[in-house]
């Protein structure tokens, strides 16, 4: 089997400056700018149209946030409720409040972190973020975790006013080492969650349940929606009373129902009795039965109805396959560059209806254009929420489990391949360059997987579930990365059997991911039983036979045991020098780790000789400017000086101290 290798680099982004070495050369660091106070981090969701301030929520707030000033210990605040009925934009309302009131006697944040925190990845990136802003000493580029525990070490003890928001824990047990520690009188931390969980009180947190709209918010939340888009005279008392009921009083079913009324100038009554007609096909898209959380029906039917006007508007008749792979992703927000990739063109140009007059006449192309034009269709009928041009698209999660309900089976695997294809061509070449983007298209590949499951697994294992596991790694989440990989291995057993390429390319990963977390013995463990099944599966020869060789001498190493490393090393640059060729990336790869073993020996002129072919073929092949070229560039630099330095009349008997540099590894994806 050919495999597509992508190689995690330890030493991506990470300035050349920092590189860890015995040679007594001092470089300064780089004095760190001031800090521009305020610091904003994350993007707070606009207020929807007709917000309503939700009274006896709100009181509990500012009830808990009242026990600070009087010396109580609640640091936290938890609204609670079931999804859709707007604990969100609650939180939203008073996060933009503390943001802008004015300063003075009691001034205005000096930070607030917005974070989406349906996956602990969000909340550690999005801490990052803030240290890098706050210019942390012990942040680091290439390293989120750490730069995440140095911004919750700063807020333990700053005094400066700060607001950190956890909107939509999905996980308290994972989210709670990363839950905010500090001074209640000057930080505040609000969460947002569906979960009842017994971490979520207590520890200086609080929970403050939100519930549904009451008939009076709802009935309040309609007339004013209706009356701020200039027709207050759909709005009627009696029909709206009914209707607010028949949708629940769910925040989210009356944003769909309002949104149909304004854009069909349809009033009250008659939007009633549409919703209330026996054909509305709700019982084939959302049966009773599967409604475990008791709000599934009225959205499924206003989301009915805003569908049908949503297809009457539509003139690029890319609407409806849109929303078919919008569902399919993170419901807290997916780049919007995803629509306009070339799978997801090829795949909308193949869903319109034919215009062909006769057998040879070519589809027409679809542009961006027409893609911006479906998207900003789907926005006027809030289906999607974006706060901005270039924001993420955000589709809530009841809508988007709606939708779903819609899509044919066998047309899921076709669709789950093209969302796979379009996260894969959108993602950046280097993770640590575009974190935020990289962050988001994890979240989505995740998300993309569980709904799908199992389509990206069948007839094969779809890229985009390796380049998670890579990503992790390349922004310094190796625990993430492990937890990730071990999963991949499970699920790949299951799909395609313990044999299978792709499950042991999956294993191979998974032991990239022990190394990279310092689980040495249990990398080198199941490194040498993937060497050993590749040997009888694929052959002693084969290209991914030579990637397992590769990775288990590096575990040789990393256990101490340099000997059997520079033995096989030799024996993997022999084998790929032969059977890829002596400039292929693999080979260089053998080439450089092989000169790593010839320095633990001792032998360092040959070491150096091996490097500075090693920094000739990254030069040609990579450019002088790619990350592992100036890395290596600065490391044959100082090897240079620190071996002339030894052989100086003075320094005969100096020990040579090079700097340390890590190996490559071989992560795969077939």
């Amino acid at each position: 089997m050919g495999s597509k290798r992508t190689r995690q680099r330890a030493n991506a982004g990470r300035d050349v400056t920092q590189i860890t070495t015995d040679v007594h050369v001092q470089v300064p660091p780089a004095r760190k700018p001031d800090v521009s106070w305020p610091v904003w981090v994350g993007n707070v969701p606009r207020l929807a149209a007709a917000f309503q301030p939700r009274a006896a929520a709100r009181a509990a707030l500012d009830q808990a946030r009242d026990e600070h000033s009087v010396g109580g210990s609640v640091l936290s605040q938890v609204l609670v409720g079931d999804g859709g009925v707007g604990k969100s934009q609650l939180a939203a309302a008073l996060a933009r409040e503390l943001r802008d009131q004015a300063r003075g006697q009691d001034r205005g944040l000096d930070l607030l972190v917005w974070v989406n925190a349906a996956e602990p990845d969000r909340i550690i990136t999005a801490y990052a973020e803030a240290a890098d802003q706050l210019r942390l000493p012990g942040g680091d580029r290439g390293d989120d975790t750490a730069s995440a525990r140095a911004f919750l070490n700063w807020l333990a003890a700053t005094d400066r006013r700060w607001l950190v928001v956890l909107d939509d824990i999905a996980d308290p047990e994972a989210v709670d080492a990363w839950w905010p520690d500090g001074n209640p009188r000057t930080g505040r931390v609000l969460a947002t969650t569906r979960r009842r969980h017994a971490l979520l009180s207590g520890q200086g947190r609080r929970l403050i349940p939100l519930d549904l709209y009451t008939p009076e918010e709802a009935t309040s939340y309609l007339r004013r929606r209706l009356s701020d888009a200039g027709y207050p005279q759909l709005f009627e008392d009696g029909a709206a009373d009914e209707l607010c009921h028949a949708l629940g009083l769910l925040p989210l079913a009356l944003g769909h129902a309002a949104a149909y009324m304004i854009n069909k100038r349809c009033d009250v009554g008659t939007y009633l009795a549409r919703f209330q007609r026996p054909d509305s096909r709700l019982a084939d898209l959302l049966p009773p039965e599967a409604d475990t959380e008791g709000y599934g029906r009225p959205v499924t039917r206003a989301l009915l109805l805003s569908l049908d006007a949503v297809q009457t508007a539509d003139t690029t008749q890319l609407t409806r396959p849109l929303l078919q792979l919008i569902a399919l992703m993170d419901p807290l927000g997916h780049p919007v560059g995803l629509w306009t990739t070339t799978p997801v063109r090829d795949h909308l140009r193949a869903t319109l209806p034919s215009r062909r007059r006769w057998p040879r006449r070519r589809q027409p192309a679809v542009t961006d254009q027409d893609i911006h034009s479906a998207l900003d269709c789907l926005h006027t009928y809030a289906l999607i929420a974006q706060d901005s041009p270039q924001a993420p698209i955000r589709m809530h999660a009841l809508t988007a489990r709606a939708l779903r309900e819609t899509i044919a089976p066998e047309a899921l695997p076709s669709l789950a391949r093209t969302a796979g294809d379009a996260i894969l061509s959108l993602w950046p070449g280097l993770d640590h360059h575009d974190r935020d983007l990289s962050a988001a298209l994890r979240a989505n590949t995740m998300m993309l997987d569980q709904h799908t499951y199992p389509s990206l697994w069948r007839p094969t294992t779809h890229g985009c579930l390796y380049r998670v596991s890579g990503s992790l790694s390349a922004v310094g989440l190796y625990e993430q990365a492990v937890a990730y990989n071990q999963g991949l291995v499970r699920r790949s057993t299951d799909n395609h059997g313990p044999d299978h390429p792709g499950t042991l390319t999956a294993r191979n990963n998974l032991a990239v991911s022990y190394a990279d977390a310092g689980r040495h013995h249990e990398a080198l463990e199941l490194r040498e039983h993937v060497l050993a099944d590749r040997e009888r599966i694929l052959g002693p020869h084969h290209p991914d036979t030579l990637d397992a060789r590769h990775n288990l001498a590096n575990s040789y190493a990393d256990t101490g045991r340099h000997h059997e490393a520079l033995e096989l090393r030799e024996h993997v640059l022999a084998d790929r020098e032969r059977i890829l060729g002596p400039h292929h990336p693999d080979t260089i790869d053998a080439r450089h780790n092989l000169a790593i073993s010839y320095a633990d020996a001792g032998r360092h002129h040959e070491a150096l000789e091996l490097r500075e072919h090693v920094l000739a073929d990254r030069e040609r092949i990579l450019g002088p400017h790619h990350p592992d070229t100036i890395v290596l560039r600065e490391y044959v630099a100082r090897a240079r000086s620190a071996l002339a330095a030894a052989q100086r009349p003075s320094a005969a008997d100096t020990a040579v101290n090079l700097p340390s540099e890590p190996p490559q590894e071989d992560r795969e994806a077939p």
